[in-house]
């Protein structure tokens, strides 16, 4: 009876592919065992699962090491007290709402690309108005006519535009425009599946808390982007002065989007992966290794794409269009010169665009030092491929950035290299989700190295 139970379960995950093989060894574990490694991402669970069966399972030793995989699963006696798991509902409900967490993130990722877009092309200051629950766009000559004449009034138009076309007007107010009811969509299929998963049940409290602050951070983020074109509708202190919103502002506003996206994806990760990978204590210990460094470049990757904000807020990338020296010198003269001091990191083009620079290239050299620092811990398969993706990111963001600044800006580029911060900033994250420590039962129950055939 046991034995058929256990065939039950083991065939529902992608571990039945390993195990099936040794029908005749089946372990006694109880059907209501938690499973920690079916909800791994593909690529981690590839290897996790290539390794159990050449690492844990060589032939003529069945029996020993089905055991300890029956310990490993069966170590979650209090799996879910051990592990505080975020849905409740069995595997179907961690199915759904990682992929709908997985989703909302992917939008969130849109979000800010199209933000950049609307950056790049100037579109932001086309709508002089905002509405907390949007409106409908124009429609007839008329309501066009009446939007174009809004924006006559505005700086950017007598300083910058002027003469502009309505249908060149269209073009920048439809980008405006999509970026903001894009938002607005996001909000509606983050709430209605929310509350649907919340009536199912499939919601603990730990989950919803955290959701419900992602989603007030969300509806927040729309006012922070009011709030930030508006400091561009005003008139400029100087006549010379283009009218431009306030870098703190965009700063503020990216930084607000990249918080949501990090919380989504993390919050994804949580409930699809409840434990990381680990078949051994060996394995472990070099997680651990890993996780001291992982950390701060994942901070530092934020910083370096937050200062990114700052030059775009400055339009510092038109200025100094060269590398690796900043026009005829290594450092300008100017760095220092407003006063007081600390504004020249926020407001001066030279200082920030140096600041971002090193930023840059800190960021490079640490991702490339925890590469070398970590390729001869034993560490498992799928920690290894996420530093790999890391620096291969790291090396195409930093390229993406150069490239940018030498070809002057081009919409195309600049919305590629605020991408690749984004998806840097997913490497890291990935990396210290997956050496992040295992529950104690788990921890308990693992083997102290991996055999080998």
């Amino acid at each position: 009876m046991f034995g058929r139970v256990a065939l039950s379960v083991l065939r529902r995950g992608k571990e039945a592919c390993a195990i099936h093989k040794l029908r005749g060894t089946t372990p006694f574990l109880h059907s209501s065992t938690p499973q920690p490694f079916k909800f791994l991402t593909p690529p981690i669970a590839t290897h996790y699962f290539h390794a159990f069966r050449s690492h844990l399972i060589p032939k003529g030793h069945h029996m020993p090491h089905m055991r300890n995989f029956a310990k490993m699963v069966s170590a979650g006696t209090g799996h879910k007290e051990g592990l505080k798991l975020l849905v409740s509902g069995g595997s179907h409900a961690q199915k759904v709402v990682g992929i709908w967490l997985f989703g909302s993130a992917a939008w969130v990722f849109s979000m800010v690309v199209l933000g950049g877009l609307t950056r790049l092309t100037r579109s932001g200051l086309s709508m002089t108005d905002w509405k907390f629950t949007g409106t409908l766009p124009p429609f007839s000559d008329d309501e066009w006519l009446q939007e174009f004449e809004k924006y006559k009034q505005s700086p950017e138009y007598k300083r910058v535009n002027r003469g502009m076309k309505i249908e060149e007007f269209k073009f920048i107010y439809w980008m405006e425009y999509a970026h903001r009811m894009w938002g607005r969509a996001l909000g509606v299929m983050f709430a209605l599946p929310y509350s649907y998963f919340l009536h199912k049940g499939y919601i603990t409290l730990r989950l919803g808390l955290r959701l419900s602050a992602l989603f007030a951070l969300g509806a927040g983020q729309g006012l922070i982007g009011w709030w930030m074109v508006k400091s561009g509708l005003e008139e400029p202190p100087s006549e010379y002065s283009q009218p431009r919103v306030s870098p703190y502002r965009l700063a503020a506003h990216l930084t607000s989007a990249f918080a949501i996206y990090c919380g989504l994806f993390w919050t994804a990760l949580s409930v699809v992966m409840p434990e990381p990978p680990a078949e051994s204590l060996t394995w472990v210990r070099g997680a651990a290794k890993v996780r001291k460094l992982a950390l701060p470049i994942s901070l530092l990757v934020g910083l370096t794409a937050v200062s990114g904000a700052f030059v775009a807020g400055n339009d510092a990338g038109h200025a100094f269009n060269s590398f690796p020296k900043m026009g005829d010198s290594w450092i300008p003269e100017d760095i220092f010169e407003m006063k007081p001091l600390i504004r020249n990191f926020f407001e001066n083009t030279s200082t920030v665009q140096l600041d971002h620079r090193i930023l840059a290239i800190a960021t490079l050299i640490s991702v490339g030092a925890l590469w070398w620092s970590t390729r001869k811990l034993d560490i498992h398969p799928a920690v290894r491929s996420v530093i790999g993706g890391a620096v291969g990111m790291a090396v195409l963001q930093v390229t993406l950035g150069i490239s940018t600044l030498l070809s002057y800006v081009p919409t195309s580029l600049g919305t590629a290299h605020q991408a690749g911060a984004l998806t840097l900033l997913t490497f890291m994250m990935l990396l210290s989700h997956t050496v992040r420590r295992p529950s104690m039962p788990l921890l308990k129950s693992l083997p102290q190295v991996v055999k080998a055939h």
